[in-house]
């Protein structure tokens, strides 16, 4: 008998963590696996991330979304934002923006402020909802406030392109506190050669946390 198949679905859950934590994806997939046998709704989800990602497994988005969906369906508000990003790129399975968004705005709701950034995509580009500029940097503002560093990098955006760097400026910082590897290199990709030497060296304070 495995080390996962005796622990409880909790122990179970903090184990898979560990294990994805310390680059070890096998063992990771392992313990979800038998977690989310039990019908654990943040376990179906984190199963679904296996599949979608390839941790420990074949990648399988359709698979994923499987997972997703009967996570969402308990009511996890991870599984509802996971399952949306596969709806709205259209991976495992037909893309659905509509339904993309609607999962979006019921994430938001139970407080995934990740998922009001996407909104605010949604609202800035015009897809499925009219373009709504002011909308999309309520959206943004809302994500920043939550803890996101992409909506406080877009609220930031929007306030350079309508003039009011200054507000930009701490929104940039936001950033900087709460981003990750990946973020940063895409805000120093983007900032590094602004011509205001004050966006500049975001851009290569961003670089600096690689």
């Amino acid at each position: 008998m495995s080390e996962a198949r005796i622990l409880p679905d909790e122990a179970l859950m903090a184990l898979g963590q560990v294990h994805l934590d310390n680059g070890r994806p096998k063992e990771a997939y392992e313990c979800f696996r038998d977690a989310a046998r039990g019908g654990r709704p943040a376990a179906l989800n984190m199963l679904g991330r296996c599949h979608e990602r390839g941790w420990g497994v074949r990648r399988d988005p359709a698979l994923a979304r499987q997972c997703f969906t009967r996570a969402a369906d308990l009511g996890d508000a991870w599984a509802m934002f996971n399952l949306a990003d596969l709806l709205a790129r259209g991976e495992g399975g037909p893309k659905d923006a509509e339904g993309a968004y609607r999962l979006y705005a019921e994430a938001a709701r139970r407080g995934n402020g990740k998922a009001l950034n996407m909104l605010g995509l949604f609202h800035e580009e015009g897809e499925v909802v009219p373009p709504d500029r002011m909308a999309a940097m309520a959206f943004y503002e809302a994500a920043a406030e939550a803890g996101d560093c992409w909506g406080a990098f877009n609220l930031a955006r929007l306030m350079i392109d309508a003039g009011r760097t200054e507000a930009a400026l701490s929104w940039l910082d936001r950033a900087l506190e709460t981003g990750f590897a990946d973020f940063f290199r895409m805000m120093a990709e983007m900032l590094e050669t602004h011509p205001d030497p004050r966006i500049l060296a975001r851009g290569r304070a961003a670089r600096a946390r690689l």
